[in-house]
Formats: C-alpha cells, structure tokens, sequence
C-alpha cells in the first residue's frame, strides 16, 4: 500500500520534483543572499539611529517598519520553500534534526547575547526562533495538497485579527502573538501571523516543483560576480545573521565615540528630558536646529558642558520656535 505521503503529495512522484530535488538550487541562494543584504541595510540603518549618528529614529517611520517586515517575511517563504524542498520524496530526519540543532543553538545564542547586551529589550522570540518552530510546525503540512497548506496560511495570516486577547497576554504565551500588548523587545517574530508565510513558502515550493519549469530554475547557475556573491552570502546566512551586529555595533560605537551624537538626535533627547511631549519634539528641533545647527555645541549640551553662552542661543531659538510651532 502506497504510504500516505505518497497518496496526498502532488509531487513526490514527478520525475521532474525529484530531479529538481536533487540539485542545489543558486536561484534560492541569491534570494537569500538578497534577503542578507537587506537586513545588512536595515540593522545598519538601525545601529546609526540608535547611537545617535542620525536624527531620524527608524522605528517610527512607516516605510522602514515595512521593510523590516518584509526581510523577516521573504526569509519565513524561504524556509518554507527549502523546507518542501529538501523533504519533497520524504522526511530526512537526520538532516531535519541537524538543521534544526543548527537554528535553534543559533536562536538560543542570540537570546543570551542580546540579554547581556539589551536586558529590557533582549530577543526571545525574533526570526530564528520563529524559523526553528515554524520548521516543526511544518512537517505535517509536507503531507497536505498545497490548496490545503495555504488555507493554514491564511488562517494563521488572519488569526491576529480574530484571536487577540488580553487573556492572551501571559508572558509564556507572547510566542503565539495573540496578546493584547506587545512585548518590548528589538526583534519579535511570533507564530501568528508569520508561520503563514512559512506555509506559503512550503506550498510555492510544492507547486513549483510540480511544473517542468523548475529544472531550469534547479539548474540556474551563479555565473557573474554579483550573483556568485549572493549565492555564498546566503549559504552562508546564518554566520553573517549572528556575527554582523557584533561587527556594525562595534564599528559604529567608535565612530559615535569621536563624532558625537547628530544635532537632532541630541535636540530631541534634551526636548524629551525638558518637556516630555514626543509630539512636539521633532518639529521644534527641526525649528530649532535650523538657527544652531552645529554639532560640537549639541555635544555640550547633553554632556551638561556647554557655557552660558550656548545655552542663551539655543533657550532663545527654543522659545521663539516654540511660538511658532502649534500644541500637538
């Protein structure tokens, strides 16, 4: 009797999904090492704004929360597309539990890192630990007709907005991402809504396998510098994931240390200790930075060394920029 793996599969039995199967694909190293990238950008973009080097906080603008969302969301879709991939004439338990071993010490080290480094923010649930229980979650999806797994994914894409709860808020359970509040924490990817995407990635990945055309795509080979880099960043996208902040964090810190702080990030740091009102901050520091723009003196100023002088120009721009700025 065929075994049920072979009954629901649509693919397991195509002799081009098993000759698909068997290659390395460079195609989906590229679009992981696009996705490395990317991240490389956005925790770069992130580092300047938390040390201060620029004015603009990232995490409050729209378009770089989306494309945080959008990093995070294209490596989910690629673990699910592996995930079908490796496993498309079977379940290969050593390496599932090799892969597995591999992500989860990885998850556990960035957990124990950022909680030395960020205690109030430190990481217990961001991407790798999504991907280590997404990966197991999974398994029984690699069974199901594709039209099946995408009906989870829409289930777990929506179950935010049906299922949130504040009886939901127990710290044990910010994993499920069904609390009311929001953990803080710098990276946190829970299983609703984002293990949909992982099931979308395994779905894409059985459907494709099933067209003629992924031995092309199977067979596609790195052939110029750009894409033969991208193909060795993204196999090698978990050491670049764990070692990249260490080096940007460290590179950056000693370049905050002999510039200082930007002119706004420090304006609006002295406004928020001053006056408290976040809504106001930015648009008066815009005001004010306009008449004294230099950095060395905003320097001084949060260091508490700035001279009589300093003060007198920047409480006079303060006070004038104030009238001309409406109450939030």
């Amino acid at each position: 009797m065929p075994s049920p793996m072979r009954q629901t599969d649509v693919t397991a039995t195509t002799p081009q999904a098993r000759t698909a199967a068997s290659q390395r694909w460079d195609s989906l190293d590229v679009a992981r090492g696009l996705a490395i990238g990317a991240m490389i950008v956005y925790h770069f973009s992130w580092d300047l704004s938390f040390l201060q080097l620029i004015g603009t906080n990232i995490l409050q603008v729209p378009a770089w929360r989306w494309f945080a969302r959008g990093i995070a969301g294209s490596f989910l879709m690629l673990a699910g597309f592996g995930l079908a991939l490796a496993h498309i004439q079977g379940f290969r338990r050593i390496p599932f539990l090799k892969r597995l071993l591999r992500i989860g010490g990885a998850a556990l080290a960035v957990t124990l890192g950022t909680y030395f480094a960020f205690p109030e923010s430190y990481i217990f649930f961001g991407i790798l630990h999504c991907i280590a229980v997404s990966s197991v979650l999974a398994l029984p999806f690699l069974r199901l007709h594709p039209a099946l797994t995408l009906a989870a994914a829409a289930f777990f894409l929506i179950g935010p907005w049906l299922f949130t709860s504040p009886a939901l808020d127990a710290p044990w359970l910010d994993w499920l991402g069904l609390g009311a509040r929001e953990p803080v924490t710098n990276d946190y990817v829970p299983i609703f809504p984002w293990f949909g995407l992982v099931l979308i990635g395994t779905a894409g990945g059985k459907l494709m396998l099933a067209r003629r055309e992924s031995l092309g795509l199977a067979r596609w080979r790195a052939d110029n510098p750009v894409f033969r880099l991208l193909t060795w960043a993204g196999r090698k996208s978990l050491p670049i994931y764990l070692t990249h902040q260490i080096v940007l964090l460290g590179i950056l810190f000693g370049v905050a240390q002999i510039v200082g702080p930007s002119p706004a990030a420090a304006c609006r740091q002295i406004c928020l200790m001053q006056n408290g009102d976040p809504g106001l901050c930015p648009s008066v520091c815009s005001c004010i930075l306009q008449q004294v723009p230099e950095r060395g003196l905003w320097q001084r100023l949060l260091a508490n060394k700035a001279e009589a002088e300093d003060n007198t120009r920047v409480s006079r721009a303060a006070q004038q920029c104030m009238r001309q700025t409406p109450p939030s």
